[in-house]
């Protein structure tokens, strides 16, 4: 039996088969937004100032008054006559050389707001007066502001990310304040307030309950080896990082202003520390942030 259909029902068949082997165009996916960073060590040091402080009494420099290493007149700024911070080349990259002979702050010659640094670290042989017996110290002094030399005659007021051995990750307040979760107890022998992201809130700082709060654990890799150390700045909350580890999370970071009012503290230029041991950074670069990445939320 043949049944006979019209052309347009022909075409219509067609058309519905056509329709019905047609695929979507692909659409691409997304491109990931371009990490960009920006490197902050060169062979001149274009970045920075530098900040030298009061040279200890056991420092060999004809022509300078001297003193403990933090009271006295300081050398002051651009003016570096033992090479303190110098650039050495190797393999044809910088690294930041730190004598640690005198006191001093390497600074950023722009301040920075809403930021992720990323720095490779690691402790040299010598140290000096006034810890030629005290552990290693170096520092990275973040949210900087005011006058140099208002913190010993070398500092600025500013948070603390510490880098001592065996307390890579401390906080210290230079001035400000900050809110840390934190816990007292015994840490070395000491009484000490240690971060513990469980516990409640403390204010670090003037009127807070210490000038220091400890890192948790202990990240930091064997003497001589090299470190990792990030530190993330999101509106008034900042995140200390040790080798890929979290060690401190921080919010809440204000100070006093000229009338005695607390106000909040985002932003200011980075120091980095001498203090009376060598040490080498090397790799530092900062980039601009609206979110903190996943893997540190």
């Amino acid at each position: 039996m043949f049944i006979r259909l019209s052309l347009a029902t022909i075409i219509l068949i067609c058309a519905i088969a056509l329709n019905g082997c047609k695929h979507d165009t692909p659409v691409p996916a997304p491109v990931p937004k371009e990490i960009v960073w920006t490197t902050l060590l060169d062979s001149s040091l274009s970045h920075w100032d530098k900040w030298i402080g009061v040279p200890h009494y056991s420092v060999d420099l004809p022509g300078y008054p001297k003193g403990d290493g933090m009271n006295g007149t300081p050398i002051g700024l651009n003016n570096d006559p033992l090479s303190v911070y110098k650039i050495e080349a190797v393999d044809g990259k910088p690294y930041l050389h730190i004598s640690g002979q005198i006191y001093g702050g390497l600074t950023t010659k722009k301040e920075y707001e809403n930021y992720h640094l990323k720095l490779e670290f690691k402790w040299g042989e010598k140290k000096y007066e006034p810890r030629l017996n005290a552990k290693r110290d170096n520092g990275i002094l973040y949210h900087c502001y005011g006058p140099h030399g208002k913190f010993w005659n070398v500092w600025m007021n500013s948070q603390e990310f510490q880098i001592q051995e065996a307390d890579m990750g401390d906080y210290y307040a230079l001035g400000p304040l900050m809110d840390i979760k934190a816990a007292r107890r015994l840490q070395d022998n000491e009484d000490a307030w240690i971060y513990e992201p469980t516990d409640s809130l403390r204010i670090f700082g003037d009127d807070g309950v210490a000038g220091r709060c400890r890192r948790g654990k202990d990240y930091e890799k064997p003497h001589g080896e090299w470190n990792t150390l990030e530190l993330i700045c999101l509106g008034d909350s900042s995140i200390h990082i040790v080798n890929g580890m979290v060690v401190m999370r921080l919010k809440n970071s204000r100070r006093k202003n000229d009338m005695g009012m607390l106000t909040t503290l985002t932003r200011g230029v980075i120091q980095i520390q001498s203090e009376g041991a060598e040490a080498w950074y090397r790799n530092i670069q900062i980039r601009q942030i609206t979110e903190v990445s996943e893997a540190y939320r």
